[in-house]
């Protein structure tokens, strides 16, 4: 007969302790350890139980590839990799009150144009959801409401014939399993609430979307394993006091990752934005020291942003170095390579470096718009007007390629920027031009990007920042 007891389970990263205790050993998280039942023991053997034959089928298939359910709107379908797959479980991550709810009900009013669609709340009242949908203008749509935790009575109401192509399930952390002793919200409820919608999805055909919550780190609540089980998963990023939102994707088993949507926060809901680089641009104060417009690329699409940065010098004996939408480690990364291999002084300056707009860059090819916009901070000399600036720094000051360089150069051009600064190409040249006639400037090395900012009107701050490095000043 199996052992009976409790076990203490972290509820940030699933791990089990046979004691409680304050701190969780696999992931550090303090006060995480829930109590819970043991669950029963597995049989070690199959001795005496059959189990059904399986038929394997080929790799291409003798029907067509199933439609994809696309919601007209562009910047989710972006997301999805063109749209909703039948059978498909979609997780959507965020913080809270960034507009996962919003989103989702806005999507299924969408389909529900096409398709049958439903609305199932853990967390809201049906009037609460009219009253959202009527201040989103969607109170029209036949959108099919409910509001209801039990797992099994989901999957019973889904398993009719007129179930719904399309199911939203608002939060995956307020499911419950009867079955299970435990708390909603519990490692063991998460893991077994989606195992059960998911299974129930790809025999039935629907595609279910799931709202995941997310911890202080950033990461969705519940256990790591939530995130495999899933085809597709999508975070919310974006300040709550901005206007823009970021939807971007994680993981898409039918679809390109590192994708994103831009979304903009209104009385009326979330407004996609069809031309996002205009946008982050809209409020750019012209020439001024320390901004920098970096061509990057998310996913397939190509997005400019301005990097800003402010240097100051720090009354303190370890200065600050402060970072939003960029990695700091990278940043120290570039600020040494300034310094050790082209001489500019940062080390008693207080740094600051923003992206504007509220989008988070990760890619390396944004190295050279930050050196670019350190150095125009340090010497007080703009940018040169209409250029963009991206390329990845080497430790030893070298500028090395990046991917999709058209695709950045025909992006640039479409907004009026006529000149670029970029890696040089395989196979030599300083010089060329790119799609419509856009001027490319190929740097190899940090110092010649420096040159364009080392000239006699760069005053007191420059010259000091140039001490280390005299041969190279401008004559």
């Amino acid at each position: 007969m199996a052992r009976t007891g409790v076990h203490f389970v972290c509820q940030e990263c699933g791990t089990s302790h046979p004691k409680w205790s304050g701190r969780c050993d696999a992931c550090g998280a303090w006060n995480s350890l829930a109590e819970e039942p043991v669950p029963a023991a597995v049989p070690k053997g199959l001795k005496g139980a059959k189990g059904h034959r399986i038929a394997f089928v080929g790799l291409e298939g003798s029907g067509g590839r199933p439609p994809r359910k696309a919601s007209g709107i562009a910047e989710f379908d972006r997301v999805c990799g063109g749209g909703l797959v039948p059978g498909s479980a979609v997780l959507v991550g965020g913080d809270p009150g960034i507009g996962k709810s919003t989103v989702l009900l806005q999507v299924a009013a969408a389909l529900s144009t096409s398709c049958a669609c439903a609305y199932i709340s853990g967390e809201e009242a049906i009037e609460q959801l009219r009253l959202r949908a009527d201040r989103l203008g969607l109170s029209k749509a036949p959108v099919r409401l409910a509001a209801a935790t039990s797992v099994r009575d989901i999957v019973a109401t889904l398993e009719d014939a007129d179930a719904p192509e399309v199911v939203v399930v608002d939060s995956i952390q307020t499911m419950y399993i009867d079955a299970i002793d435990s708390a909603p919200g519990t490692v063991a409820q998460v893991r077994a609430s989606a195992q059960e919608l998911i299974r129930s999805a790809k025999r039935r055909g629907f595609s279910v979307l799931m709202v995941g919550h997310v911890t202080k780190e950033g990461l969705i609540a519940g256990p790591r394993v939530l995130e495999h089980m899933v085809d597709t998963v999508l975070y919310f990023e974006g300040e709550r006091n901005h206007q823009f939102r970021i939807l971007r994707t994680v993981k898409n088993r039918f679809g390109p990752t590192d994708e994103i949507g831009v979304f903009e926060m209104t009385d009326r809901g979330l407004v996609e934005v069809a031309n996002p680089s205009a946008l982050f641009l809209g409020e750019r104060q012209g020439q001024i020291s320390g901004a920098c417009v970096f061509a990057g690329i998310e996913g397939s699409r190509p997005l400019l942003v301005e990097i800003q940065s402010l240097l100051a010098p720090s009354p303190l004996g370890t200065p600050r170095r402060a970072v939003v939408g960029w990695d700091s480690g990278r940043l120290a990364m570039v600020m040494a390579v300034l310094e050790a291999r082209c001489g500019l002084a940062l080390s008693g300056m207080d740094v600051y470096l923003n992206v504007a707009g509220g989008l988070k860059v990760g890619e390396p090819a944004a190295d050279l718009a930050v050196a670019a916009a350190l150095a125009s901070a340090a010497g007080g000399v703009p940018v040169p007007s209409g250029t963009i600036v991206f390329g990845e720094i080497g430790l030893s000051g070298e500028v090395r390629p990046v991917s999709h360089l058209d695709i950045r150069l025909k992006e640039a051009a479409k907004l009026g920027f006529g000149r670029a600064i970029a890696p040089p190409r395989r196979g030599g040249g300083e010089r060329r031009n790119g799609p419509s006639g856009i001027e490319v400037v190929e740097i190899a090395h940090l110092n010649e990007l420096l040159s364009l900012f080392r000239q006699p009107s760069i005053g007191r701050a420059a010259a000091g920042a140039l001490e280390r490095d005299p041969g190279s000043r401008h004559e």
